[in-house]
């Protein structure tokens, strides 16, 4: 098992696909689950358009998320600097495989209820929206075997959020990663995908569901105290529906875990194709329990393609 090329910190350069993507997520926890947050900056250089979402969830306060997708791309193509009408993002590789860190300034809209971003006007108040975060690496950085070039760093995060006149202090658990050189489809293909910690400090991730009739995945389990991560290339889902098709539970198998995940808070996505159609990709932070009674906590995602395909369940 290799680890990430520190060259590979940095954005790389696209082929003619117009779909082509460039992606960069960094999620964040609060150990006791009473706040979370995600940043997603994806690059279409074929479209000469950056998409940029970012989020503060909790379950006991509104959503407050940014979701922008006609971002002009960056003058440099070596910039993770974004800037659109009323927004402004960097994102800095301190120390490649080690440390990075991002920073936002925006107004971000704050809503009740996270299904309304599903809606053409969703009901909501704006409101100014940032943060200063560190993601500093957990032990160890997981390089994806050669299906897509990715890698998946398990992380502590640090700094603090601003919503409106609230600073609040951000000390808790996170994940980011990066992936690149291969067309994005979120109206085609189906997907879930995790990654999160437990109390007692193991650290997992997967990506799954991508076949209705077949369990491929790719995931890891990372021991607490090790720096060895132990791969499985088996993720199996039992997915439950609630309003809105937003999850109210998630089954999941991978590398000697049975994972149950409850989401707390939702901030979803809505994406919509230039042809109209428009694929929903609820995201969520979640309590997680293991069959062996441990606790935990961490994000998962389920792309949702408009054929209405649903995640395979088990039976």
């Amino acid at each position: 098992m290799s680890a990430p090329n520190p060259q590979d910190e940095a954005r790389h350069t696209p082929d003619d696909t117009e779909l082509w993507n460039e992606s960069y997520y960094l999620d964040w926890f609060a150990e006791d689950l009473s706040l979370g947050g995600y940043v997603r900056i994806g690059f279409y250089p074929n479209l000469d358009r950056v998409w940029y979402w970012a989020c503060l969830v909790g379950p006991d306060r509104p959503l407050v998320t940014v979701i922008e997708h006609d971002i002009p791309m960056p003058r440099s193509a070596s910039s993770l600097e974004v800037r659109s009408e009323g927004l402004w993002a960097d994102h800095v590789v301190e120390t490649p495989n080690e440390h990075m860190s991002i920073n936002l300034e925006a107004f971000g809209l704050q809503l009740d209820d996270p299904a309304e971003v599903y809606h053409p006007e969703p009901r909501g108040s704006r409101v100014a929206f940032g943060f200063e975060l560190d993601f500093h690496t957990d032990r160890a950085a997981y390089l994806w075997p050669p299906v897509t070039p990715r890698y998946e760093i398990p992380c502590r995060v640090e700094g603090f959020v601003q919503v409106g006149d609230e600073r609040i202090e951000v000390d808790g658990w996170g994940q980011r990663d990066h992936s690149w050189g291969a067309a994005r489809d979120w109206w085609t293909n189906q997907w879930s995908w995790t990654a999160g910690r437990l109390s007692d400090g193991t650290r997992w991730h997967s990506a799954g569901g991508f076949f209705p009739d077949a369990d491929w995945g790719v995931a890891y389990r990372l021991d607490p105290d090790s720096t060895e991560f132990a791969e499985g290339d088996t993720v199996v889902l039992d997915v439950t529906e609630g309003r809105e098709r937003l999850p109210t539970r998630t089954g999941t198998k991978i590398v000697d875990l049975d994972l149950e995940f409850e989401p707390v808070a939702f901030s979803p996505v809505l994406l919509v194709h230039p042809d109209g159609r428009a694929a929903r990709f609820p995201r969520a932070m979640a309590r997680v329990t293991t069959s062996d009674g441990r606790e935990g906590g961490g994000w998962i995602e389920w792309n949702q393609p408009p054929t209405g395909t649903k995640l395979p369940e088990r039976t």
